[in-house]
């Protein structure tokens, strides 16, 4: 996994965990909801490059 793919995973993450505290804080499920989603997008895209890495080897 390269650098740049782990600090955009990172970031993702981090904008999802904000979108959820965010809806949480406001009383928004949906926001709630979509920071929820980031999140599980960016753990599928680290799982991805992770299963990547070990077939390069």
């Amino acid at each position: 996994m390269s650098a740049k793919d782990k600090l955009e995973n990172k970031a993702q993450e981090l904008k999802g965990k904000a979108k959820e505290a965010t809806g949480r804080a406001t009383d928004d499920p949906e926001l709630e909801a979509d920071g929820r989603t980031d999140q599980m997008g960016a753990d599928v895209k680290q799982a991805g490059e992770k299963i990547k890495d070990v077939f390069k080897r």
